[in-house]
């Protein structure tokens, strides 16, 4: 099977507090006015995506890692995660504020949910003016402090505020309570997990009237009361360079900012390789092809290429492996 760049069909997830924005700045196909998420690489079960360009168009993710499992995503990644698919890769449009929530750690997860826990990072693609985040506490809370809060409607008293803007970059631990701002468009690489516990949705309601559900008690004992400047990434950008970003045990991120080609030997990744374009364009090829990639799309290169040479004269990407 030549595993030559993949592309896959965005999934698509209403939501509340989304907007247009994927459509009107991404391009995304959208048949909804409140499009929240696009799903660009998922092995979410009942969401896996699939495959649209090439001879492979049609074939899930799925069948890709049952096939061809050690050429897709290496070695290593299938002795430690064996058919399922790492991590999951959003774009994320927040027309409103989302909930206040947090993930629990993969321990907590695993017991409750059999599932992983979800670390993520967040690249700000845009920020309308003032837009903010709110990520972590804005001191160090007493688990029954909290509580109170909740009682009382006064959590958002406690958070710590964050103005954003274009390339700003946030790593989201397990447990540290957060939520991404009215006004902001984000590129969001995670863990495979859809586990959130929803502690404050600014008493919100959906289109039949109804409160949505809080995980009130499951979140005390998941949440991080420390307060904690961990998440506001520094990160060098160099131009026509490999940038690192972020490097935790679940993915591994580099910037990459070019105005020329720049070409990669590859032999010794033994992972899977995706590119996120947040900016202008590019055609990414491999051993066995090539695909074009522009802002607000996403391609996935097998673990089994020798090379990757990126073909641009302008473009930004977000370089992730495991």
């Amino acid at each position: 099977m030549n595993l030559y760049p993949l592309k896959f069909k965005p999934i698509l997830k209403e939501r509340l507090w989304g907007g247009t924005k994927l459509k009107d700045v991404l391009n995304k196909p959208l048949e909804s006015e409140i499009t929240g998420e696009s799903w660009e690489l998922s092995g979410v079960y009942g969401d896996i995506s699939e495959v649209s360009n090439g001879d492979l168009a049609g074939t899930s993710l799925q069948h890709l890692m049952n096939e061809q499992g050690e050429a897709l995503l290496g070695k290593s990644v299938v002795e430690r995660f064996g058919n399922e698919f790492p991590i999951l890769i959003k774009f994320i449009d927040a027309k409103q504020d989302l909930s206040i929530q947090l993930h629990p750690n993969d321990e907590l997860a695993k017991e409750r949910h059999n599932s992983f826990g979800k670390t993520e990072m967040w690249y700000i693609m845009d920020a309308d003016p003032g837009a903010k985040l709110i990520v972590g506490f804005n001191k160090d809370v007493e688990k029954q402090e909290y509580i109170k809060s909740i009682e009382e409607g006064t959590l958002t008293d406690l958070m710590n505020y964050e103005e954003v803007g274009e390339g700003d970059t946030f790593f989201i631990n397990t447990g540290k309570i957060h939520a991404i701002g009215e006004g902001v468009l984000l590129a969001e690489i995670q863990q495979t997990s859809d586990i959130t516990y929803r502690v404050f949705d600014f008493n919100r309601k959906d289109k039949d009237g109804n409160l949505r559900e809080l995980h009130t008690c499951l979140a005390v004992d998941a949440i991080d009361y420390e307060k904690k400047d961990d998440f506001k990434i520094d990160y060098p950008k160099l131009p026509d360079a490999v940038n690192p970003m972020v490097d935790c045990p679940y993915f591994k991120t580099n910037f990459m900012e070019l105005a020329q080609p720049l070409k990669q030997d590859i032999t010794d990744r033994d992972s899977f390789t995706i590119y996120m374009c947040v900016g202008g364009e590019a055609t990414i090829n491999n051993d066995w092809g090539s695909a074009s990639i522009k802002k607000g799309e996403t391609v996935l290169v097998a673990a089994s290429s020798s090379y990757i040479d990126i073909d641009t004269q302008g473009t930004k990407l977000l370089e992730v492996t495991i």
